[in-house]
């Protein structure tokens, strides 16, 4: 039995190569509005879904197989594994997170030895002078180091050892308002 050997423009190439390039030498083609047409590939068909198999996207509408997920209107919720325990309840949890919690930006009394005799630090001087970083955070005061100035010190919360050597320094404290 003979081999059928195609003689037209697609025998010369394999499937799925391109066609060879134009003719360089080819004059511009004149338009008119005779011969006026959209640039190639610029118009396409819309996609019909679940319109019978003829139209490419019968049967179950390119949303593969069945299942919750080829269902209208699914989606899924953050986290969620397909009904399996997910994984931020597989992990073991450990801890106690205080919900009335308050964290404190602490500062030494060493460190208010840059303020001179008789001043009175105040929760803003701190952040001013660059103390304190987060402006939201209140304030302590600790009692490592000496306080070899008079000062007047108000913060929003002391150490015992801190309000001893203000005293002993001859300075004041006062605890101010959150």
């Amino acid at each position: 039995m003979a081999r059928k050997v195609s003689s037209g423009p697609r025998g010369a190439r394999k499937r799925g190569q391109h066609k060879p390039a134009a003719p360089v030498g080819k004059a511009r083609r004149s338009y008119t509005l005779a011969n006026l047409q959209p640039p190639v590939g610029s118009r396409k068909k819309k996609v019909r879904v679940g319109r019978g198999m003829g139209s490419k996207l019968g049967k179950t509408s390119g949303a593969g197989d069945k299942g919750q997920k080829s269902r209208r209107g699914y989606s899924r919720r953050r986290g969620f594994e397909g009904g399996q325990m997910p994984l931020h309840r597989r992990m073991p949890k450990r801890g106690f997170h205080n919900p009335f919690g308050v964290s404190y930006s602490v500062v030494n009394l060493a460190e208010l030895n840059v303020f001179p005799a008789g001043e009175t630090v105040t929760p803003e001087l701190l952040r001013a002078h660059g103390f304190v970083r987060r402006a939201t955070d209140p304030i302590k005061v600790l009692g490592d180091g000496e306080l070899t100035t008079k000062l007047a010190i108000h913060a929003h919360a002391f150490s015992a050892s801190a309000k001893e050597k203000i005293s002993k320094a001859g300075g004041t404290f006062e605890v101010v308002a959150q």
